[in-house]
């Protein structure tokens, strides 16, 4: 039977972090949560999250883990879950800032974690993005990231990954692909095809987009994997665990089942093809299977059915 445990959660107001936060209260854990608020998207839509999680429970530090005193947070946690992050792959988004918000602010809360005698695990969240273009190996297939945001994020886990060599720090690397469902980021493909169709205007479109497939993870299916991870900490140290569907979906057909839910066409406003965008995410997650009996539960067009109907109460004509 699990101990309850006194666990930290960073990017705590993001759609994986508050639904984790949520999942740890049920299971009665103590949960820290940390947040900056970066306005990469909105902070209203932050703010929300964090009050929702907030009134459950979870005890909010607003701060930026680059730069403040982490010392308070961190007192007497025993795991820390990692979330926080630069995501995307926007031109706009200066390279400096995933440097920052990745590399910097990982080496920051792992320096402040390996003062921790209270420390049981360390958990990284990476990202299928390190394997680029085409993401459909194994844990030990080589790395290739195209975008300065998997870039950054394979130099985040590898850097943890070294504390766990080098000082022995109790750290596992867990990658997801391709997360959806509520409270998923504005910038996200199905978020802006939801809010375009309910608005009635168009929804940019790279083209080629409709030829990528990917391994798109319900975000409860990425909670219950890292769940597992919990329940079995002696037995993750030092390794990586890609998490996610085992269900492939082409863009295209993704849009088809957006308009059956909602009853309307999408308007497509083709661009030119967006550097960085991998083709084909393919979730080999043979190895969680085998090691923790992870069994993805949620089918794309339910995970689908559930988002826009949270989109047409939280969020449609309200941010």
């Amino acid at each position: 039977m699990l101990i309850n445990m006194k666990i930290l959660v960073t990017g705590v107001a993001g759609a994986i972090g508050s639904h984790l936060a949520e999942r740890l209260l049920e299971l009665d854990h103590e949960v820290i949560g940390i947040d900056a608020l970066t306005p990469y998207y909105s902070t209203l839509i932050k703010k929300m999250n964090a009050l929702d999680v907030e009134a459950k429970g979870v005890k909010m530090f607003y701060q930026n883990l680059a730069e403040d005193n982490l010392s308070r947070a961190l007192e007497g946690v025993e795991v820390i879950f990692h979330l926080a992050a630069q995501p995307g792959i926007s031109a706009s988004t200066p390279f400096e800032d995933y440097v920052v918000n990745n590399i910097i602010a990982t080496h920051r809360l792992l320096e402040a974690a390996k003062k921790l005698s209270s420390l049981k695990m360390f958990l990284y969240a990476s990202t299928s993005s390190i394997y680029g273009v085409r993401a459909g190996g194994d844990e030990e297939t080589e790395p290739k990231p195209t975008s300065h945001y998997g870039v950054t994020k394979l130099a985040s886990e590898q850097l943890a990954l070294s504390y766990y060599r080098d000082e022995g720090l109790p750290v596992s690397v867990l990658r997801f692909f391709s997360v959806y469902g509520e409270r998923e980021r504005p910038d996200k493909f199905y978020y802006k095809l939801i809010k375009a169709i309910h608005d009635d205007t168009e929804v940019p479109f790279f083209e080629g987009s409709e030829y990528h497939r990917r391994s798109y993870t319900y975000v409860s299916d990425i909670i219950d994997g890292c769940i597992l991870v919990l329940h079995n900490l002696e037995k993750v140290i030092g390794e990586i665990f890609n998490i996610g569907g085992d269900q492939v979906i082409t863009t295209a057909e993704g849009i088809k089942i957006v308009e059956k839910i909602i009853g309307k066409k999408a308007k497509l406003k083709m661009l030119p093809r967006r550097s960085g965008d991998q083709f084909e995410t393919v979730a080999n997650i043979e190895k969680i299977k085998k090691f923790l009996g992870y069994n993805p539960k949620i089918s794309f067009r339910d995970g689908l059915e559930r988002q826009v109907d949270w989109y047409a109460k939280k969020i449609h004509k309200k941010f």
